[in-house]
Protein backbone atom coordinates (compact mmCIF):
# COMPACT_ATOMS: atom_id res chain seq x y z
CA UNK A 1 0.00 0.00 0.00
CA UNK A 2 2.25 3.38 -1.12
CA UNK A 3 2.06 5.73 1.77
CA UNK A 4 1.53 9.40 0.31
CA UNK A 5 3.92 12.24 1.30
CA UNK A 6 2.73 15.83 2.36
CA UNK A 7 5.67 18.96 1.99
CA UNK A 8 4.65 22.07 3.24
CA UNK A 9 6.79 24.84 4.27
CA UNK A 10 6.90 23.71 7.78
CA UNK A 11 5.96 20.15 8.09
CA UNK A 12 6.88 17.20 6.08
CA UNK A 13 5.46 13.64 6.62
CA UNK A 14 8.28 11.57 4.63
CA UNK A 15 8.98 7.55 4.14
CA UNK A 16 12.15 6.44 5.15
CA UNK A 17 14.36 2.87 3.61
CA UNK A 18 16.00 1.57 6.42
CA UNK A 19 18.37 -0.88 5.50
CA UNK A 20 19.47 -2.65 8.33
CA UNK A 21 22.00 -5.77 7.86
CA UNK A 22 20.62 -6.41 4.33
CA UNK A 23 16.64 -5.93 5.40
CA UNK A 24 14.67 -3.33 3.82
CA UNK A 25 12.31 -1.59 6.59
CA UNK A 26 9.60 0.96 5.97
CA UNK A 27 8.57 3.77 8.65
CA UNK A 28 6.68 6.95 8.23
CA UNK A 29 9.09 10.26 10.40
CA UNK A 30 7.09 13.19 10.93
CA UNK A 31 10.11 15.65 10.14
CA UNK A 32 10.26 19.78 10.60
CA UNK A 33 12.06 20.99 8.38
CA UNK A 34 14.22 23.93 8.21
CA UNK A 35 16.99 26.35 6.65
CA UNK A 36 20.16 24.19 7.09
CA UNK A 37 23.44 23.73 5.00
CA UNK A 38 24.33 20.45 3.26
CA UNK A 39 26.35 18.82 6.39
CA UNK A 40 26.74 14.84 7.27
CA UNK A 41 25.52 14.78 10.98
CA UNK A 42 23.19 11.84 10.80
CA UNK A 43 24.84 9.33 7.99
CA UNK A 44 27.82 8.67 10.10
CA UNK A 45 25.84 7.69 13.18
CA UNK A 46 23.44 5.45 10.67
CA UNK A 47 26.27 3.65 9.28
CA UNK A 48 28.30 2.81 12.41
CA UNK A 49 25.04 1.27 13.41
CA UNK A 50 24.45 -0.85 10.14
CA UNK A 51 21.21 1.26 8.70
CA UNK A 52 20.88 3.31 6.31
CA UNK A 53 18.21 5.85 4.69
CA UNK A 54 17.14 6.25 1.47
CA UNK A 55 14.90 9.06 -0.11
CA UNK A 56 13.30 7.95 -3.33
CA UNK A 57 11.76 9.73 -6.38
CA UNK A 58 8.02 8.88 -6.80
CA UNK A 59 9.12 6.57 -9.58
CA UNK A 60 10.28 4.48 -6.71
CA UNK A 61 14.12 4.80 -7.00
CA UNK A 62 16.39 6.68 -4.79
CA UNK A 63 17.17 10.15 -5.72
CA UNK A 64 19.49 10.72 -7.61
CA UNK A 65 21.66 13.69 -5.65
CA UNK A 66 21.95 11.62 -2.85
CA UNK A 67 23.11 8.26 -4.36
CA UNK A 68 25.98 10.62 -6.39
CA UNK A 69 26.63 12.69 -2.81
CA UNK A 70 26.35 10.61 0.37
CA UNK A 71 26.11 6.65 -1.07
CA UNK A 72 29.32 7.49 -2.99
CA UNK A 73 30.93 8.82 0.22
CA UNK A 74 29.62 6.41 2.55
CA UNK A 75 28.84 2.82 0.66
CA UNK A 76 26.31 0.64 1.93
CA UNK A 77 25.54 -2.87 0.47
CA UNK A 78 21.77 -2.56 -0.50
CA UNK A 79 20.34 -6.31 -0.40
CA UNK A 80 16.96 -5.16 -2.19
CA UNK A 81 15.56 -2.15 -4.49
CA UNK A 82 12.78 -0.15 -2.83
CA UNK A 83 10.11 0.13 -5.00
CA UNK A 84 6.11 0.22 -5.47
CA UNK A 85 5.92 3.22 -3.12
CA UNK A 86 4.29 7.00 -3.88
CA UNK A 87 5.87 9.57 -3.04
CA UNK A 88 7.78 13.13 -4.11
CA UNK A 89 10.98 13.39 -4.78
CA UNK A 90 13.37 14.55 -1.94
CA UNK A 91 15.84 17.15 -2.58
CA UNK A 92 19.26 17.28 -1.23
CA UNK A 93 19.19 20.35 0.92
CA UNK A 94 15.78 18.81 2.67
CA UNK A 95 17.31 15.32 3.05
CA UNK A 96 20.05 17.17 5.31
CA UNK A 97 17.62 18.93 7.15
CA UNK A 98 16.33 15.24 7.64
CA UNK A 99 19.52 14.33 8.65
CA UNK A 100 20.01 16.86 11.48
CA UNK A 101 16.47 16.45 13.14
CA UNK A 102 17.34 12.37 13.27
CA UNK A 103 20.76 13.10 14.50
CA UNK A 104 18.81 14.61 17.61
CA UNK A 105 16.65 11.01 17.86
CA UNK A 106 19.26 8.17 17.02
CA UNK A 107 18.15 6.19 20.20
CA UNK A 108 14.45 6.10 18.34
CA UNK A 109 15.89 5.90 14.96
CA UNK A 110 18.15 2.57 15.26
CA UNK A 111 17.50 1.45 18.87
CA UNK A 112 14.25 1.33 19.95
CA UNK A 113 11.51 0.42 17.68
CA UNK A 114 10.37 0.15 13.96
CA UNK A 115 7.15 0.22 12.57
CA UNK A 116 7.26 -2.06 9.40
CA UNK A 117 4.74 -1.39 6.25
CA UNK A 118 2.76 -4.36 6.83
CA UNK A 119 2.18 -3.24 10.70
CA UNK A 120 1.83 -0.04 10.66
CA UNK A 121 -1.41 -0.40 12.12
CA UNK A 122 -0.77 -2.95 14.66
CA UNK A 123 -3.31 -5.39 13.23
CA UNK A 124 -4.37 -8.13 10.72
CA UNK A 125 -6.90 -7.49 8.03
CA UNK A 126 -9.85 -9.01 7.37
CA UNK A 127 -8.26 -11.63 4.83
CA UNK A 128 -5.04 -12.87 7.98
CA UNK A 129 -8.47 -13.12 10.23
CA UNK A 130 -9.99 -15.97 7.81
CA UNK A 131 -6.65 -17.38 7.38
CA UNK A 132 -6.09 -17.58 10.96
CA UNK A 133 -9.33 -19.31 12.05
CA UNK A 134 -9.21 -21.60 9.02
CA UNK A 135 -5.69 -22.74 10.22
CA UNK A 136 -6.89 -23.06 13.35
CA UNK A 137 -9.82 -25.16 12.62
CA UNK A 138 -7.69 -27.38 10.48
CA UNK A 139 -5.17 -28.56 12.93
CA UNK A 140 -7.66 -28.66 15.89
CA UNK A 141 -9.74 -31.23 12.93
CA UNK A 142 -6.72 -33.34 12.92
CA UNK A 143 -5.95 -34.30 16.70
CA UNK A 144 -4.46 -37.24 17.41
CA UNK A 145 -6.31 -39.15 19.45
CA UNK A 146 -9.07 -38.15 17.25
CA UNK A 147 -11.42 -35.14 19.38
CA UNK A 148 -15.17 -36.00 20.10
CA UNK A 149 -16.21 -32.43 21.86
CA UNK A 150 -13.78 -30.57 19.91
CA UNK A 151 -15.65 -26.53 18.96
CA UNK A 152 -15.27 -24.45 15.88
CA UNK A 153 -13.08 -21.62 16.95
CA UNK A 154 -14.36 -17.96 15.36
CA UNK A 155 -12.35 -14.86 15.51
CA UNK A 156 -12.63 -11.88 18.09
CA UNK A 157 -11.82 -8.31 17.35
CA UNK A 158 -11.50 -8.01 21.51
CA UNK A 159 -8.93 -11.06 21.65
CA UNK A 160 -6.65 -9.42 19.25
CA UNK A 161 -6.93 -5.96 20.50
CA UNK A 162 -5.57 -7.37 23.46
CA UNK A 163 -3.15 -9.54 22.02
CA UNK A 164 -2.12 -6.32 20.22
CA UNK A 165 -1.74 -4.47 23.65
CA UNK A 166 1.03 -7.34 24.33
CA UNK A 167 2.91 -7.45 21.25
CA UNK A 168 3.30 -3.95 21.33
CA UNK A 169 4.98 -4.31 24.62
CA UNK A 170 7.88 -6.06 22.66
CA UNK A 171 7.88 -8.11 26.03
CA UNK A 172 7.43 -12.04 25.54
CA UNK A 173 7.51 -12.61 28.76
CA UNK A 174 4.02 -10.90 30.54
CA UNK A 175 0.88 -10.60 29.14
CA UNK A 176 -0.94 -7.12 29.69
CA UNK A 177 -3.37 -6.17 32.31
CA UNK A 178 -6.84 -7.42 30.98
CA UNK A 179 -9.14 -4.42 30.56
CA UNK A 180 -11.52 -7.03 29.36
CA UNK A 181 -15.01 -8.37 29.85
CA UNK A 182 -13.34 -11.68 28.95
CA UNK A 183 -12.04 -13.65 31.89
CA UNK A 184 -10.11 -16.99 32.00
CA UNK A 185 -7.72 -15.71 28.68
CA UNK A 186 -5.19 -18.72 27.10
CA UNK A 187 -1.71 -17.21 25.43
CA UNK A 188 0.60 -18.40 22.87
CA UNK A 189 3.58 -16.02 21.96
CA UNK A 190 6.00 -17.27 19.89
CA UNK A 191 9.69 -14.49 19.30
CA UNK A 192 11.39 -15.15 16.37
CA UNK A 193 14.24 -12.91 14.12
CA UNK A 194 12.28 -11.17 11.50
CA UNK A 195 11.60 -13.32 7.90
CA UNK A 196 12.16 -16.50 9.13
CA UNK A 197 8.82 -17.45 10.08
CA UNK A 198 5.02 -16.25 8.88
CA UNK A 199 2.58 -16.74 11.46
CA UNK A 200 1.24 -20.49 9.50
CA UNK A 201 4.44 -21.49 10.42
CA UNK A 202 4.42 -19.96 13.76
CA UNK A 203 1.02 -21.53 14.62
CA UNK A 204 1.75 -24.98 12.91
CA UNK A 205 5.33 -25.00 15.06
CA UNK A 206 2.71 -24.56 17.88
CA UNK A 207 0.88 -27.82 16.52
CA UNK A 208 3.66 -29.99 15.72
CA UNK A 209 4.45 -29.48 20.06
CA UNK A 210 1.90 -32.15 19.81
CA UNK A 211 4.41 -34.68 18.72
CA UNK A 212 5.92 -34.73 22.50
CA UNK A 213 2.28 -34.53 24.01
CA UNK A 214 1.65 -37.71 25.67
CA UNK A 215 -2.40 -38.06 25.80
CA UNK A 216 -3.00 -40.94 27.66
CA UNK A 217 -0.92 -39.39 30.53
CA UNK A 218 -1.99 -35.86 30.01
CA UNK A 219 2.06 -35.15 30.25
CA UNK A 220 4.60 -33.32 27.77
CA UNK A 221 7.82 -35.89 27.36
CA UNK A 222 10.51 -34.54 29.39
CA UNK A 223 12.95 -31.55 28.34
CA UNK A 224 10.09 -30.82 26.03
CA UNK A 225 7.55 -27.82 26.10
CA UNK A 226 3.06 -28.36 24.88
CA UNK A 227 1.51 -25.72 26.74
CA UNK A 228 1.18 -23.83 23.23
CA UNK A 229 -0.19 -26.89 21.65
CA UNK A 230 -2.49 -27.87 24.30
CA UNK A 231 -3.85 -24.52 24.11
CA UNK A 232 -4.52 -24.53 20.19
CA UNK A 233 -6.53 -27.78 20.83
CA UNK A 234 -8.12 -27.11 23.93
CA UNK A 235 -11.67 -27.93 23.48
CA UNK A 236 -13.84 -25.55 24.35
CA UNK A 237 -11.49 -22.51 23.20
CA UNK A 238 -14.20 -21.43 20.83
CA UNK A 239 -12.75 -17.93 20.14
CA UNK A 240 -9.40 -16.40 19.12
CA UNK A 241 -7.67 -12.88 18.07
CA UNK A 242 -3.52 -12.10 17.35
CA UNK A 243 -1.67 -9.73 16.09
CA UNK A 244 2.10 -9.09 15.54
CA UNK A 245 4.50 -6.79 15.78
CA UNK A 246 8.31 -5.66 14.66
CA UNK A 247 10.99 -5.14 17.63
CA UNK A 248 14.41 -4.32 17.59
CA UNK A 249 15.95 -5.43 20.31
CA UNK A 250 19.89 -5.62 21.04
CA UNK A 251 20.15 -4.65 17.49
CA UNK A 252 18.53 -7.59 15.89
CA UNK A 253 15.15 -7.01 14.45
CA UNK A 254 12.47 -9.41 16.23
CA UNK A 255 9.06 -10.59 15.34
CA UNK A 256 6.54 -10.92 18.10
CA UNK A 257 3.43 -13.18 17.28
CA UNK A 258 0.86 -13.26 20.09
CA UNK A 259 -2.84 -15.19 19.65
CA UNK A 260 -5.17 -14.75 22.74
CA UNK A 261 -8.29 -17.38 23.31
CA UNK A 262 -11.24 -17.73 25.57
CA UNK A 263 -12.52 -19.46 26.88
CA UNK A 264 -8.59 -20.37 27.91
CA UNK A 265 -7.03 -23.47 28.80
CA UNK A 266 -4.09 -25.46 30.17
CA UNK A 267 -5.73 -25.31 33.63
CA UNK A 268 -4.51 -27.50 36.25
CA UNK A 269 -5.77 -29.65 39.30
CA UNK A 270 -3.83 -30.59 42.04
CA UNK A 271 -0.35 -30.14 39.67
CA UNK A 272 -2.06 -32.06 36.90
CA UNK A 273 -2.87 -30.38 33.78
CA UNK A 274 -6.55 -31.26 32.84
CA UNK A 275 -7.11 -33.05 29.11
CA UNK A 276 -7.53 -30.45 26.42
CA UNK A 277 -9.82 -32.53 25.05
CA UNK A 278 -12.31 -35.97 25.49
CA UNK A 279 -12.11 -38.57 22.72
CA UNK A 280 -14.17 -40.18 20.33
CA UNK A 281 -15.95 -39.97 17.43
CA UNK A 282 -16.16 -36.13 16.11
CA UNK A 283 -18.85 -34.58 17.25
CA UNK A 284 -20.27 -37.11 19.20
CA UNK A 285 -19.91 -35.21 23.13
CA UNK A 286 -20.94 -31.79 21.33
CA UNK A 287 -23.20 -29.83 24.12
CA UNK A 288 -26.83 -29.19 23.57
CA UNK A 289 -25.74 -25.22 22.74
CA UNK A 290 -23.19 -26.35 20.01
CA UNK A 291 -24.94 -29.81 18.42
CA UNK A 292 -23.64 -28.89 14.92
CA UNK A 293 -20.83 -30.30 13.24
CA UNK A 294 -18.62 -28.29 11.25
CA UNK A 295 -16.27 -30.29 8.59
CA UNK A 296 -14.06 -28.95 5.57
CA UNK A 297 -13.10 -30.81 2.62
CA UNK A 298 -9.07 -30.60 4.16
CA UNK A 299 -10.81 -31.67 7.62
CA UNK A 300 -10.25 -35.03 9.85
CA UNK A 301 -12.40 -34.59 11.79
CA UNK A 302 -15.67 -32.60 12.68
CA UNK A 303 -16.16 -29.46 14.89
CA UNK A 304 -18.89 -28.88 17.43
CA UNK A 305 -20.52 -25.60 16.11
CA UNK A 306 -23.94 -23.69 16.53
CA UNK A 307 -26.51 -25.57 14.23
CA UNK A 308 -28.00 -23.79 11.53
CA UNK A 309 -31.09 -25.31 12.53
CA UNK A 310 -31.18 -25.20 16.33
CA UNK A 311 -34.54 -26.44 16.92
CA UNK A 312 -33.82 -29.47 14.91
CA UNK A 313 -36.72 -29.77 13.15
CA UNK A 314 -37.84 -29.96 9.22
CA UNK A 315 -41.18 -28.39 8.43
CA UNK A 316 -40.81 -30.20 4.91
CA UNK A 317 -42.26 -28.83 1.63
CA UNK A 318 -46.04 -27.31 2.84
CA UNK A 319 -44.25 -25.03 5.99
CA UNK A 320 -40.98 -22.90 6.81
CA UNK A 321 -39.46 -22.78 10.35
CA UNK A 322 -39.81 -20.07 13.01
CA UNK A 323 -36.14 -20.60 14.25
CA UNK A 324 -36.78 -17.97 17.02
CA UNK A 325 -40.19 -20.44 18.52
CA UNK A 326 -38.88 -23.40 17.08
CA UNK A 327 -42.39 -23.92 15.29
CA UNK A 328 -43.19 -23.98 12.20
CA UNK A 329 -45.57 -21.86 10.10
CA UNK A 330 -47.91 -23.86 7.99
CA UNK A 331 -48.78 -22.88 4.17
CA UNK A 332 -52.42 -22.60 3.49
CA UNK A 333 -54.35 -25.67 3.29
CA UNK A 334 -51.98 -27.40 5.31
CA UNK A 335 -51.70 -27.79 9.32
CA UNK A 336 -49.92 -30.36 12.28
CA UNK A 337 -46.64 -29.89 14.17
CA UNK A 338 -44.54 -30.48 10.92
CA UNK A 339 -46.84 -29.27 8.52
CA UNK A 340 -47.76 -32.87 7.24
CA UNK A 341 -51.35 -32.89 7.23
CA UNK A 342 -53.22 -31.86 4.68
CA UNK A 343 -57.00 -30.26 5.60
CA UNK A 344 -60.14 -30.57 4.46
CA UNK A 345 -62.72 -28.05 5.63
CA UNK A 346 -66.19 -29.38 4.71
CA UNK A 347 -67.80 -30.82 7.83
CA UNK A 348 -71.38 -30.74 7.23
CA UNK A 349 -72.35 -31.81 10.73
CA UNK A 350 -69.83 -30.52 12.52
CA UNK A 351 -66.76 -27.91 13.55
CA UNK A 352 -63.06 -27.74 11.32
CA UNK A 353 -60.38 -28.12 13.90
CA UNK A 354 -58.24 -25.84 11.81
CA UNK A 355 -54.87 -27.32 14.23
CA UNK A 356 -55.90 -31.00 13.88
CA UNK A 357 -57.10 -30.40 10.25
CA UNK A 358 -59.77 -32.84 10.81
CA UNK A 359 -63.86 -32.64 11.59
CA UNK A 360 -64.58 -32.41 15.12
CA UNK A 361 -68.03 -34.40 14.42
CA UNK A 362 -71.90 -33.19 16.10
CA UNK A 363 -73.24 -36.41 18.34
CA UNK A 364 -75.12 -38.91 16.01
CA UNK A 365 -72.83 -38.16 12.90
CA UNK A 366 -69.76 -39.17 11.98
CA UNK A 367 -67.69 -40.20 8.84
CA UNK A 368 -64.50 -38.18 7.30
CA UNK A 369 -66.63 -35.04 6.75
CA UNK A 370 -69.47 -35.78 9.69
CA UNK A 371 -72.16 -36.15 6.39
CA UNK A 372 -73.25 -39.68 7.89
CA UNK A 373 -76.07 -40.22 10.55
CA UNK A 374 -74.79 -43.17 12.61
CA UNK A 375 -76.70 -45.46 14.85
CA UNK A 376 -74.92 -46.32 18.29
CA UNK A 377 -74.68 -49.75 18.36
CA UNK A 378 -75.08 -50.46 22.32
CA UNK A 379 -74.40 -54.58 21.62
CA UNK A 380 -70.71 -53.19 20.75
CA UNK A 381 -69.66 -51.99 23.77
CA UNK A 382 -67.16 -53.78 25.46
CA UNK A 383 -68.06 -52.25 28.56
CA UNK A 384 -69.75 -49.60 30.35
CA UNK A 385 -68.41 -47.08 32.71
CA UNK A 386 -70.83 -45.07 34.19
CA UNK A 387 -73.01 -45.35 31.35
CA UNK A 388 -70.60 -44.42 28.90
CA UNK A 389 -69.52 -47.10 26.17
CA UNK A 390 -65.88 -48.33 25.38
CA UNK A 391 -64.71 -50.42 22.62
CA UNK A 392 -61.72 -51.79 22.24
CA UNK A 393 -60.32 -52.76 18.56
CA UNK A 394 -58.85 -55.60 17.23
CA UNK A 395 -56.96 -54.18 14.24
CA UNK A 396 -53.66 -51.49 14.75
CA UNK A 397 -53.72 -48.46 13.62
CA UNK A 398 -51.72 -44.87 13.69
CA UNK A 399 -53.28 -42.64 16.22
CA UNK A 400 -54.95 -39.94 12.91
CA UNK A 401 -56.12 -43.56 11.64
CA UNK A 402 -57.78 -44.73 14.69
CA UNK A 403 -58.85 -41.30 15.39
CA UNK A 404 -60.91 -41.30 12.45
CA UNK A 405 -62.49 -44.73 12.50
CA UNK A 406 -64.01 -44.07 16.17
CA UNK A 407 -65.44 -40.63 14.68
CA UNK A 408 -67.02 -42.78 11.53
CA UNK A 409 -68.84 -44.85 14.24
CA UNK A 410 -69.90 -41.75 16.00
CA UNK A 411 -67.55 -41.59 18.66
CA UNK A 412 -64.09 -40.72 19.85
CA UNK A 413 -60.80 -41.81 21.46
CA UNK A 414 -61.09 -43.04 24.78
CA UNK A 415 -60.93 -39.85 27.45
CA UNK A 416 -59.84 -40.51 30.56
CA UNK A 417 -60.83 -37.80 32.93
CA UNK A 418 -60.95 -39.89 36.22
CA UNK A 419 -59.08 -42.72 38.30
CA UNK A 420 -62.21 -44.82 38.08
CA UNK A 421 -62.34 -45.28 34.65
CA UNK A 422 -58.58 -45.30 34.23
CA UNK A 423 -58.35 -48.56 36.99
CA UNK A 424 -61.34 -49.86 35.11
CA UNK A 425 -59.42 -50.15 31.79
CA UNK A 426 -56.12 -51.07 32.95
CA UNK A 427 -58.11 -54.01 34.37
CA UNK A 428 -60.01 -54.95 31.81
CA UNK A 429 -56.75 -54.88 29.34
CA UNK A 430 -55.10 -56.48 31.80
CA UNK A 431 -57.44 -59.34 31.88
CA UNK A 432 -57.44 -59.42 27.87
CA UNK A 433 -53.53 -59.91 28.35
CA UNK A 434 -53.80 -62.76 30.28
CA UNK A 435 -56.04 -64.69 28.38
CA UNK A 436 -53.48 -63.78 25.24
CA UNK A 437 -55.57 -61.42 23.28
CA UNK A 438 -53.02 -59.05 23.67
CA UNK A 439 -49.28 -60.30 23.64
CA UNK A 440 -46.89 -58.24 25.94
CA UNK A 441 -43.86 -58.24 23.32
CA UNK A 442 -46.40 -57.13 20.28
CA UNK A 443 -45.89 -53.90 18.22
CA UNK A 444 -49.36 -53.65 18.97
CA UNK A 445 -49.94 -54.28 22.64
CA UNK A 446 -50.48 -50.74 23.31
CA UNK A 447 -53.82 -48.63 23.22
CA UNK A 448 -54.39 -44.99 21.54
CA UNK A 449 -56.31 -42.69 23.79
CA UNK A 450 -58.00 -39.28 22.55
CA UNK A 451 -55.19 -37.31 24.18
CA UNK A 452 -52.46 -35.64 22.14
CA UNK A 453 -49.64 -32.61 22.94
CA UNK A 454 -50.80 -29.88 20.77
CA UNK A 455 -49.05 -26.11 20.07
CA UNK A 456 -49.47 -23.69 20.42
CA UNK A 457 -50.16 -24.01 23.78
CA UNK A 458 -47.34 -26.66 23.81
CA UNK A 459 -49.50 -28.75 26.51
CA UNK A 460 -51.27 -31.90 26.68
CA UNK A 461 -55.34 -31.93 25.80
CA UNK A 462 -58.16 -34.22 25.08
CA UNK A 463 -59.51 -34.19 21.77
CA UNK A 464 -62.25 -32.79 22.03
CA UNK A 465 -60.71 -29.71 23.39
CA UNK A 466 -60.70 -30.19 27.22
CA UNK A 467 -57.82 -29.55 29.34
CA UNK A 468 -55.93 -32.56 31.43
CA UNK A 469 -57.01 -31.93 35.02
CA UNK A 470 -56.79 -35.94 35.68
CA UNK A 471 -53.31 -37.99 34.15
CA UNK A 472 -51.63 -41.61 34.66
CA UNK A 473 -48.38 -40.95 33.20
CA UNK A 474 -45.81 -43.78 33.99
CA UNK A 475 -42.87 -43.22 35.66
CA UNK A 476 -40.16 -41.11 33.77
CA UNK A 477 -43.45 -39.51 31.48
CA UNK A 478 -44.14 -37.70 29.41
CA UNK A 479 -40.10 -38.13 28.28
CA UNK A 480 -40.82 -37.26 24.33
CA UNK A 481 -42.45 -34.19 24.12
CA UNK A 482 -42.29 -32.36 20.66
CA UNK A 483 -41.80 -35.85 18.92
CA UNK A 484 -44.04 -38.62 20.96
CA UNK A 485 -47.32 -36.11 20.40
CA UNK A 486 -50.00 -38.88 21.01
CA UNK A 487 -50.77 -40.99 23.83
CA UNK A 488 -50.76 -44.49 24.63
CA UNK A 489 -52.21 -47.47 27.27
CA UNK A 490 -48.80 -48.69 27.62
CA UNK A 491 -49.09 -52.40 28.25
CA UNK A 492 -45.39 -53.02 30.22
CA UNK A 493 -46.05 -50.21 32.65
CA UNK A 494 -49.23 -51.67 33.69
CA UNK A 495 -51.81 -49.57 30.97
CA UNK A 496 -50.23 -46.48 32.45
CA UNK A 497 -49.69 -43.63 29.95
CA UNK A 498 -46.98 -42.64 27.67
CA UNK A 499 -46.42 -40.64 25.11
CA UNK A 500 -45.52 -41.96 21.59
CA UNK A 501 -44.72 -41.01 18.29
CA UNK A 502 -48.38 -40.52 16.07
CA UNK A 503 -47.67 -43.07 13.43
CA UNK A 504 -46.84 -45.76 15.65
CA UNK A 505 -49.16 -48.72 15.01
CA UNK A 506 -51.40 -49.38 18.02
CA UNK A 507 -54.56 -50.67 19.29
CA UNK A 508 -56.92 -48.01 19.90
CA UNK A 509 -60.31 -47.65 22.42
CA UNK A 510 -63.53 -45.99 21.45
CA UNK A 511 -65.14 -43.80 23.92
CA UNK A 512 -68.90 -42.80 23.42
CA UNK A 513 -69.88 -40.57 26.15
CA UNK A 514 -73.45 -40.04 27.22
CA UNK A 515 -74.60 -36.98 25.39
CA UNK A 516 -73.57 -39.33 22.36
CA UNK A 517 -76.01 -42.44 23.07
CA UNK A 518 -79.25 -39.82 23.95
CA UNK A 519 -79.32 -38.45 20.48
CA UNK A 520 -78.05 -40.97 18.16
CA UNK A 521 -81.65 -41.31 17.49
CA UNK A 522 -82.49 -37.57 17.04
Amino acid sequence: MPFPITNSSRNTKLILIVIKEGEVVEYIVPVCCFKCSVTAVCVPFLVAHGCILLPLHKEGGVAGDFRTGFLGKYPVPVAHSPVDLTMGSVSASRWMCLCAALSLLPVIICSTFIVTKDFIDNEFGQKHHSKIVALHNRLRSRVSPMAANMQKMEWSKELADLAERWAAQCDPGAPPQQLSSFRHIGWNTQLSATGVASFTNIIESWFNEGQHFIYSSGQCQETRTCKRYTQLVWATSSHVGCASQLCLRNNTMWKIFVCAYYPGGNWEVNGQLVLPYRTGQYCSLCTSSMSGCFKLWDHIGGLCEVPKNPCRMNCGQHGHLNVSMCQCQCDLGFTGRFCQVRCSAQCVHGHFKLEECSCQCDIGYGGPGCAEKVQFPLSLCDMLIDGECFTISSEAATYYTAKSRCQERGGTLAHIYNQKSQDILAFYLSRLEKENEITLNSDASNFWIGLTFRPPKDSFRWDRGKELSFSSFAFGQPDNQGFGNCVELQASSGFNWNDQRCKTLNKYICHFALEHIAQWDR
